[in-house]
């Protein structure tokens, strides 16, 4: 008995060698399709010249959807992610590994690994002052003036970040050189040497020599911080800056990013796994679960009064100081597949605070402040949500 339900496991998740070969011969078929509508030598500006809902606004983005299509299937990376960053401010955004953080700021800077990546549907509007660009219909000319100048990311891992084989300054010096062609060399040298300085490095001139193997973690990630802001661009893109590094160079880092964003009028996309950076760092938070934004709102709204079942439980699985406990909270469960997935609230077979209408599709965005919107049916007017199911929360809280 235990064998054939066994073997009835198997066959839910089994695909053979010729569904494979359908799906795949599909996906290229679609893939082809958006490469060569992407590759055209003059697109027109009308396809990706367009005016931000909000001057306000560095970046919008307006239902983002990033997939990527594989032999198995379509994986929905990004699934209809909203959320805008203000200017000269920090945006949180967090959520647990596979989420779709890191994906979402590829998308943004067009570094989603093409052609089984694509960003298929949607709007990420850049501002540029007098207009805005659409990044997901800009030609490669145009993001080449974008990447460093107006937009910059610092990634998770300085080690592989940068070229084991090149000088510290090489690199540096490349970045400055690309943006601003008419700079000597003297003068590029010079920049980068105060770049180094700016992020906190006091021997820059002797560590400018130097390859990325003969300095520290914290040393490395000041060099990535350099290379990012050396351009002064508007907006800086952290995905999670201090993952790699001790809790004293992790300050440290963040104080710098802190202090540059402001040195140079810039805003920061902030991700990270850390909720107490978070509470630190940013202004507004936006909350990824499998692809979509649950919630979002102000640092305040989040923290002091979280409202979608899964921000619950982050922020219940967090140690406190001071608060004496045998055990942190755990959300139960696991991420689900993110093959081709249904209709319906994902984090639905995790959550502990279910109501009848959960069994229906994905909910509707519910707006609960100016600033904080919330995706759960206990926050819909058709919920049938009961004072028994806020204090159920209340009590996880």
């Amino acid at each position: 008995m235990n064998f054939l339900k066994k073997e009835r496991t198997k066959d839910a998740n089994y695909i053979s060698a010729k569904e494979s070969r359908a799906i795949s011969k599909e996906n290229k078929k679609i893939t082809d399709e958006i490469e060569k509508k992407r590759k055209r030598k003059h697109i027109p500006e009308e396809e990706y010249v367009t005016k931000m809902k909000n001057p306000d606004n560095v970046v919008e983005f307006d239902n983002v959807h990033t997939y990527f299509f594989t032999d198995i299937g379509t994986v929905k990376s990004v699934d209809g992610v909203s959320f805008e960053v203000p200017q000269g401010k920090t945006v949180g955004i967090v959520g647990e590994s596979g989420c779709g953080k890191s994906v979402t700021s590829l998308s943004l800077m067009q570094l989603v690994q093409r052609p089984q990546g694509q960003t298929v549907e949607g709007e990420i509007r850049f501002n540029m002052g007098d207009h805005a660009v659409n990044v997901v219909n800009a030609p490669m000319d145009m993001m080449q003036k974008l990447r460093g100048n107006q937009m910059s990311m610092i990634f998770q891992e300085p080690m592989t970040s940068l070229n084991p084989v090149f000088r510290i300054g090489m690199q540096v010096d490349e970045v400055i050189a690309l943006h601003n062609p008419q700079m000597s060399k003297e003068e590029v040298k010079k920049r980068t040497i105060e770049m180094l300085q700016m992020v906190g490095i006091a021997n820059s001139e002797g560590v400018y020599k130097m390859y990325p193997h003969e300095l520290s973690g914290g040393m490395r990630q000041r060099i990535c911080i350099a290379m990012g802001l050396a351009c002064s661009p508007k907006l800086i893109i952290a995905d999670e800056p201090t993952t790699a590094l001790d809790v004293t160079i992790q300050a440290q880092i963040l104080d710098l990013l802190r202090g540059l964003k402001n040195k140079i009028n810039s805003s920061i996309m902030l991700i990270t796994h850390d909720l107490g950076v978070i509470a630190e760092m940013a202004d507004y938070v936006v909350v990824m679960y499998a692809g979509r934004v649950v919630e979002k709102g102000t640092v305040q709204e989040i923290f002091k009064s979280p409202k979608h079942p899964y921000t619950v439980g982050l922020m219940a699985s967090k140690p406190v100081v001071g608060k004496d406990i045998d055990r942190l909270y755990s959300i139960p469960g696991k991420v689900p597949n993110p093959v081709n997935m249904p209709d319906y609230c994902y984090f639905r077979d995790r959550c502990e605070m279910c109501v009848e209408a959960c069994k229906g599709k994905y909910p509707e965005q519910t707006v609960l402040s100016p600033t904080h919107v919330v995706n759960c049916y206990r926050y819909s007017e058709s919920s049938g949500s009961n004072g028994n199911d806020k204090k159920e929360m209340k009590e996880v809280q």
